[in-house]
């Protein structure tokens, strides 16, 4: 488990971020999102000791990181891909991660094989594209058998094989009962595969949420209901502030209410359901209406 409190790292007179409270839990992939120069990447680099925040605190597993006896074994981390000798092999590159952090020689066959690189595990680093040298940085994250996993945009540079790879290994990971803490830009793998969504801007929190209800609140979506009385059923939403328009004989189109806040009104009123469909847009569309007032460097179009 990850707990940030009242975190902020100003440089100069400028905040990077500024009050941020959230926590990750274990059992779940936890999606960390934000517009460029958000604060992301600085909120990573506290949460392991590498910025040192101006206030605030920062627990992994109940401890500062910088506390923590044989670290990797309780966080694995992947910042930076390319952060590896290019004149080092594969596994020459874990051997000597291995041997710093304490960790049993045996694991770095056993990641090499877990990411598919043991083919290669001799060729310099210098030579991996770079989709390999995100399995090799994926490879070190997991040298430890960490409980936490924090991944700065895991699947960029990997082909569609390794990006469902890489989803399936993350799902796994939180179904082991471990915190995943991924950041990301790709809203389709997001969406994919996150269970949880923070989501901060200009160095502050905007939510901290279930991505199935940021979808569902902040996008435009709608539910379509079948049901044997829609004049009752509008009546009962209406007054519950939906926003209802008919739609056909038996259907009526809903906004602004869930799928159960809409059972559970008709349940109480004693309207019989027959249907409920959500029609939502996507992850990207929600994000980018709750991001729109946060984003700080715009393009002009042409």
């Amino acid at each position: 488990m990850i707990e940030i409190e009242d975190l902020s790292k100003r440089y100069g007179d400028r905040y990077a971020v500024r009050d941020l409270t959230f926590s990750v839990f274990p059992g779940r992939v936890t999606g960390f999102l934000g517009p460029n120069g958000s604060g992301k990447s600085t909120t990573m680099r506290a949460v392991l000791g590498l910025d040192l925040p101006t206030a605030g605190r920062i627990r992994v597993d109940g401890r500062p990181y910088a506390v923590l006896e044989r670290p990797l074994t309780h966080v694995g981390m992947l910042l930076d891909a390319g952060g590896v000798h290019p004149g080092r092999s594969a596994r020459q590159h874990l051997r000597a991660v291995a041997a710093a952090g304490r960790l049993p020689a045996r694991r770095v066959d056993e990641v090499l094989a877990r990411v598919g690189l043991t083919d290669v595990a001799g060729r310099r680093a210098g030579e991996f594209s770079l989709g390999m040298r995100q399995r090799l940085g994926i490879a070190t994250a997991l040298l430890g058998d960490p409980g936490i996993l924090l991944l700065d945009e895991p699947v960029n540079g990997l082909d569609p094989e390794g990006v469902r790879w890489i989803r399936d290994l993350m799902k796994g990971l939180a179904a082991e009962g471990r915190t995943v803490f991924v950041s990301s830009h790709l809203m389709s793998e997001m969406e994919n595969t996150a269970d949880h969504l923070v989501v901060i801007g200009r160095g502050r929190l905007i939510a901290d949420i279930p991505a199935r209800e940021l979808i569902e609140r902040y996008s435009d979506g709608f539910l379509s209901v079948r049901t044997a009385d829609p004049g009752r059923l509008i009546t009962v939403l209406a007054a519950a502030g939906g926003q209802v328009t008919p739609e056909g004989v038996d259907t009526i189109r809903v906004d602004g209410l869930s799928g159960d806040a809409v059972a559970r009104l008709a349940h109480q009123a004693g309207v019989l359901v027959l249907e409920v469909a959500r029609h939502a847009t996507s992850l990207e569309d929600a994000y980018l209406r709750l991001t729109d007032a946060a984003v700080e460097y715009r393009g002009v179009p042409a």
